[in-house]
This record gives structure tokens, C-alpha cells and sequence, in this order.
């Protein structure tokens, strides 16, 4: 049985999750609006940790200075009530008509000009509230007529942008990074840097690419066909992952933001075992906010909402339970071993040999055994059914 949340999980939710109204192209809302200071509290009760927001989820578009000031007040008052921390914050460059054609990449350079001022103040709002990550999600930065867009140059605005934005940081002093959030398509028929991959390069191409990394989600990568667990691990890798969004998708589709682990489980148990497991001697190779960006669903009333935000930490519990169990069983290390998992960690070249040394060596080449290496089974179904036993609680 998993162990109820606390504050030591680290998990966290946006507001724009639980307080989802439910409106979706063929239909209205389905929930009245969420105050967030109720968010706020309910979260905390359920054993959340912290609370995220897009400037327009706690502010209104367009408030005046001291409705501005009443919403973030009220806010505060909440958060020292509970306890509930803001780990990161991010701004709405989607919703108003405004961005229509995008924030930073808008082909209208007054949209520019204004989406940069609207991000540079919700920064300052961020540093306010403790935040030491701002997410940037270019959901209108993006096309559906090839020849509407001049990407290249597309690309030299996103890049003022985010360089301007870590100017501004480094100037004020504010301990922010910011994340980069990838998504293939929707709203816009295609949106600029749409994987981890595009993400990457992306930012070595930044003045300051050492205060910009990821915030890859489930379903986005998903949505593009690519393995959720694969791009976390080379964010990891690359020494990026500066945050993360679970949720549950099902194949190429819409994205679907279901409840972490309600669409591909077996990846979901992969992704929990490397993040929880797969640091130096077994530590957790992520220390970061376990961030749950998803949609209650549409059916649901407000008992429901608070059940499916229960839901993504209870689920995320079991499977670390499960991965740890498939980590400890004596069988599962004799498998990654006839496997050769931990192998791949030894150098192909040894420390101090050069390729001459590996030319020289005719065990590597001349003598090996071509046909017998050739014949070697490697054991990855008999481990993966393992993995599946686990997860299934059948071992």
C-alpha cells in the first residue's frame, strides 16, 4: 500500500489544472470558476507541497494596480496559512486575442514588444514569491501556412527574448532559471521547438544557456510519438531538466492531460523508477517539484476534481513503491546483469587506450568470435515481464 502524500514528495500542481472549468472546442464549461486561495487550501490538505500559476490564473487580463495587488495579497495570505510553497511561475502569451500569431515570435512587432513587458512583470511577481523557476510555453509561437512565417527569423526573436529575459535576471539578482516546456502542434498547427531534441539546440545558441533548461511533459512528447522516459533521461543527461509536467496521454492525438499513469503505465513505471532510482548508487536522479500539469476530467464536478488531483499523487506513490520493489528482487539484478544494462556504463575504449591501441587489439576485430557474439541473446523480454510482474504487484 503506498504511502500518503507529504510535503518531503514535492509534489505540486497548477492552478489552471484543478481550477480547469472545463470548456473545450465543442462545448462550455462544465465547472464554475476556482477561487485560488481555495485551491490553495484544498491542495494543501490532499499533501501537496506547492502551487503554480500563469499570471492570468491569479490575475485577471488587464486588472488595474489595485485589483492586481488584492488577487496576489489574498494569495499570499493563503500560502503562509498553509504552507504551500510556489516552486515556479509562468506567463500566458496564449489565451487573449492578442497572441493570436504568438508572444515572442509574433510577425507584429508591437505583440512583441508587449509580450515581453507582460513576461518581464511576472517575473518580478515570481522573485516576489520564492519561484526559482519561470516555464516558458510557446504555445502560439508556431504556424499553419508555411509560408506565413519566416522560421529563421522566427528563431532570431525567440532568442532576444529569452536573452533579454536572462539579462533582466542576472541584473536584478533573482535566483530564477527558466524551462523551455517542448510541444509538437496544438494550439498552432505546428509550434516552434517541439521536442527536448529542438529544445536543446535551441539553447546552445543562448547568451546565458547556463540559466535556461527543460520542462518537458508527458503528453507532448508523447504526442509527437516519442518515449516520455527516452527524453527525460537526456535532459538529465544534458544536465537540463530544470523542471517536469506528468500526466497521462493515450498515442498521437490531441493532448489529453489525463491523470499521470492513466494512459502508457509501463512508461510511467520507467519514468518514476529514473527519476526516483536512477541516480549515483540508487539516489534520485531528480531533485526537483514532481509537477502534475493535467485536466480534471470534463465529466467531473468539484468532488471529482479533488479525487483526480488525489489521484496523480497516489498513483505516482505506487509506481515509486513498485519500482523500488523491481529494484530490490534478487531475480531483477540477475536479469540486468544477463542483460548487460550495467555494461553499457564501462568505456567501449579504455581509459588511456587510443585508437591505434584499438586497431592494435585483434581480439576486437580479427579474432573475435563473430558468429558466437552473434548468436548471444540479450534477455530483454524475460526483464521486461519482470518489470510488468512488478508493476502489476503479481511478484
Amino acid at each position: 500500500m503506498a504511502a500518503e502524500p507529504t510535503r518531503a514528495d514535492k509534489f505540486s500542481f497548477g492552478l489552471w489544472t484543478v481550477g480547469w472549468e472545463a470548456r473545450d472546442p465543442f462545448g462550455d464549461a462544465t465547472r464554475a470558476p476556482l477561487d485560488a486561495v481555495e485551491a490553495v487550501h484544498k491542495l494543501s490538505e490532499l499533501g501537496a507541497y506547492g502551487i503554480t500559476f500563469h499570471d492570468d490564473d491569479l490575475i485577471p487580463f488587464g486588472s488595474d494596480n489595485p485589483a492586481r495587488d488584492h488577487h496576489i495579497s489574498r494569495f499570499r495570505k493563503a500560502l503562509d496559512e498553509t504552507g504551500l510553497v510556489v516552486p515556479m511561475v509562468t506567463t500566458n502569451l496564449f489565451t487573449h486575442p492578442i497572441f493570436k500569431d504568438g508572444g515572442f515570435t509574433s510577425n507584429d512587432r508591437d505583440v512583441r514588444r508587449f509580450a515581453l513587458r507582460k513576461v518581464l512583470r511576472n517575473v518580478d511577481l515570481a522573485a516576489e514569491l520564492g519561484a526559482k523557476t519561470f516555464v516558458m510555453w510557446g504555445g502560439r509561437e508556431g504556424s499553419e501556412y508555411d509560408v506565413a512565417k519566416d522560421i529563421r527569423a522566427a528563431l532570431d526573436r525567440y532568442r532576444e527574448a529569452v536573452n533579454l529575459l536572462s539579462q533582466y535576471v542576472l541584473d536584478k539578482g533573482y535566483d530564477i532559471r527558466f524551462a523551455i516546456e517542448p510541444k509538437p502542434n496544438e494550439p498552432r498547427g505546428d509550434i516552434l521547438l517541439p521536442t527536448v531534441g529542438h529544445a536543446l539546440a535551441f539553447i546552445n545558441e543562448l547568451e546565458h544557456p547556463e540559466l535556461v533548461g527543460l520542462n518537458p511533459e508527458t503528453g507532448h512528447e508523447q504526442m509527437a510519438g516519442l518515449n516520455y522516459a527516452h527524453g527525460i533521461a537526456q535532459a538529465l543527461w544534458a544536465g537540463k531538466l530544470f523542471h517536469l509536467d506528468l500526466n497521462g496521454q493515450r498515442g498521437i492525438k490531441y493532448d489529453q492531460d489525463l491523470v499521470f499513469g492513466h494512459g502508457d503505465l509501463m512508461n510511467s513505471f520507467a519514468l518514476v523508477d529514473l527519476l526516483e532510482f536512477g541516480g549515483p548508487e540508487g539516489a534520485p536522479a531528480y531533485q526537483g517539484p514532481r509537477h502534475f500539469d493535467y485536466k480534471p476530467s470534463r465529466t467531473e464536478n468539484f468532488d471529482g476534481v479533488w479525487a483526480s488531483a488525489a489521484a496523480n499523487m497516489r498513483t505516482y506513490l505506487l509506481l515509486k513503491e513498485r519500482a523500488a520493489a523491481f529494484r530490490a528482487d534478487p531475480e531483477v539484478q540477475e536479469a540486468l546483469a544477463a542483460s548487460k544494462v550495467g555494461e553499457l556504463s564501462t568505456p567501449t575504449v579504455a581509459e588511456g587506450e587510443t585508437y591505434a591501441d584499438l586497431i592494435a587489439d585483434r581480439s576486437a576485430f580479427e579474432d573475435l568470435d563473430v558468429a558466437e557474439v552473434s548468436a548471444r541473446g540479450f534477455g530483454f523480454v524475460r526483464l521486461n515481464q519482470l518489470a510488468v510482474e512488478h508493476l502489476l504487484g503479481a511478484r
